[in-house]
């Protein structure tokens, strides 16, 4: 899945960028709520006035991602246990029902960026639930994966960070073409072998643990990973560019989306190496 919410395209549309001139428009002096002190509680959200902060944007993150882990860890509670076989009894309509939610929230923050809070959470749940049954399945099959892929993630996680904050990896409008184009290329190959599965057979390399398949798992775990650095500096950009406060919550919803991209294709390439 591909991370379709930080682009500079749809930033500029969800921060409403000003027409009439070449910068972001300017907070009106009406909007702007003054506070004293230090502000403790949470993600900077003063409305309307407020401007995005990258400190805003990683607690909002935070906040997304323990809602998401409290939603997974239900869903692996309430999915029924492993049949007389030892096989997991997949909940496939839970599967399908939280994607759907899913989807409709991202799409939601993408044309209205003020509700990304909201529209936030509600990803956060629906995808929980998501990975919650996945993980429960494929843990009944590979004991211990689930472990595996969330330090993996993890990992790949601190590594990118790293990499952009040390300037390992910058990113340039070169390099956004090019993870974009990957990941349009990666889209349109799923649905063409989406349109042959119904006909026929999707390719035996996209689940299968033979050599190729295990390629194009570590390319696709790949794409992801280097997603995050777009995502890392597009945080930047928000705060840079003066957007208004909500951003701090569109930014955290588009970086949990690239985490449970990575996760979900982690997963699956940690389960063919263990077949082999």
């Amino acid at each position: 899945m591909s991370n379709p919410l930080l682009t500079p395209e749809t930033m500029e549309r969800a921060a409403g960028r000003d027409e009439r001139s070449s910068g972001w428009a300017a907070p009106s002096p009406h909007d702007v709520i003054s506070t004293t002190g230090t502000v403790t509680d949470g993600p900077v959200t003063r409305w309307h006035g407020g401007l995005a902060t990258a400190s805003g944007a990683a607690s909002a993150t935070l906040t997304l991602l323990l809602v998401l882990v409290a939603s997974a860890t239900v869903t692996w509670f309430s999915v029924a246990a492993p049949d007389e076989f030892g096989n997991a009894v997949f909940p496939a309509g839970w599967v399908i029902g939280g994607v759907i939610v899913g989807l409709v929230a991202v799409m939601v923050s993408m044309f209205r960026p003020h509700l990304s809070k909201v529209a936030g959470t509600v990803y956060a749940i629906a995808e929980g639930v998501v990975l919650g049954a996945v993980s429960r399945a494929y843990e009944t099959a590979y004991d211990g994966i689930v472990m595996q892929a969330v330090g993996a993630t993890m990992g790949v996680f601190v590594v990118m960070l790293l990499l952009y904050r040390t300037g390992v990896i910058r990113v340039t409008a070169r390099y956004r073409r090019v993870v974009m184009g990957a990941m349009l290329g990666l889209m349109a190959f799923y649905l063409v072998s989406f349109v042959i599965g119904i006909f026929g057979s999707m390719p035996s390399f996209i689940s299968g643990a033979s050599p190729t398949g295990i390629l194009f798992s570590v390319f696709v775990a790949g794409l992801a990973a280097a997603n995050l650095a777009i995502d890392f500096d597009t945080i930047e950009m928000a705060e840079r560019e003066k957007m208004p406060a909500y951003m701090e919550w569109y930014c955290a919803l588009g970086v949990l989306v690239t985490l449970v991209w990575l996760y979900l294709e982690i997963l699956r390439l940690i389960a063919k190496l263990r077949e082999n």
